[in-house]
């Protein structure tokens, strides 16, 4: 669920005066940072004045932000850690096990959804239209994943690609990307180290990035990306839970069907007629 401070900032952002709500922006951003900076380094992060700072702390009603700091930790104490797994020596019925796997990933998918910020998918959307050409990247288990996104989009807009889709073929396809063309990127640990010089090179060629990842990586992953949309992938074992970043997929997919409109829905049905027409062909 979304943290008490960022309801707060949603409630009362219209009445927000200007520097606030570029604090406030920042904070729904870069939420985890509350834990980590004081509030002077917040509001020279966000561009403000620590007088800004502390009333804008104080008109959420916040005696100071040494409450913010604590609601924060407690909030972060709650929260289930990302995971954690079953041991060899438990032995578990099958029923059980069942039961437990579903509460799992439903926890995952409510929390995901619970947090994800409306703004931030449309922006995602937008991005996507607006862009000469879409590549995604999935690297490791996410590969599947990124086949999964490019099968949807090209569905709905053209020039959809899978960068790295050929073994050793990633200087090639890294050469045909360009400036305003749109990286959609699946990450979820562990990072392989080839994304780092991919990462680079997307900012020297001034590719859009938009990362779908786990918390955990949320922060570093603004470093380089406009958009990051974040998932709850605790799992029993056998790495993280791929679950909500399917889910997310789809969501982004039918978000851009609704931002795109009428040139998305004809492609699609040009698709689904060629498809009818193969079929009858075999």
């Amino acid at each position: 669920m979304a943290s008490r401070l960022v309801l707060r900032i949603q409630e009362r952002f219209d009445r927000l005066t200007a520097g606030e709500k570029k604090l406030a922006q920042l904070i729904m951003d870069r939420e985890d940072d509350i834990l980590t900076h004081s509030a002077t380094e917040i509001a020279e992060m966000a561009g403000v004045s620590k007088a800004t700072a502390a009333r804008f702390f104080q008109h959420l009603g916040y005696s100071d932000f040494n409450e913010v700091k604590l609601q924060a930790r407690e909030e972060r104490n709650r929260t289930e850690p990302y995971g954690y797994s079953v041991t060899e020596s438990e032995q578990v019925a099958l029923g059980r096990t069942i039961g437990a796997h579903l509460e799992l990933e439903l926890k995952n998918l409510t929390k995901t959804f619970e947090e994800m910020r409306s703004d931030k998918v449309r922006e995602a959307a937008d991005l996507i239209e607006k862009a000469p050409r879409l590549w995604v990247l999935g690297l490791g288990a996410e590969e599947g994943y990124a086949r999964y996104a490019r099968l949807l989009f090209s569905r709905l807009r053209h020039s959809v690609m899978i960068l790295g889709i050929n073994q050793g073929s990633w200087a090639e396809d890294l050469a045909m990307t360009g400036p305003k063309d749109v990286l959609l990127l699946l990450a979820l640990p562990p990072h392989p180290q080839i994304l780092k010089p991919i990462v680079a090179y997307a900012e020297t060629t001034r590719m859009t990035v938009i990362t779908i990842t786990d918390r955990t990586f949320a922060l570093e992953a603004q470093r380089f990306s406009k958009v990051v949309l974040p998932c709850h992938v605790s799992s029993f074992g056998l790495g993280p839970s791929h679950t909500a970043m399917g889910s997310v997929i789809r969501l982004l997919a039918v978000t851009y069907t609704a931002h795109a409109g009428k040139s998305a829905l004809q492609r699609h049905e040009i698709i689904a007629g060629i498809q009818e027409e193969l079929g009858g062909a075999e």
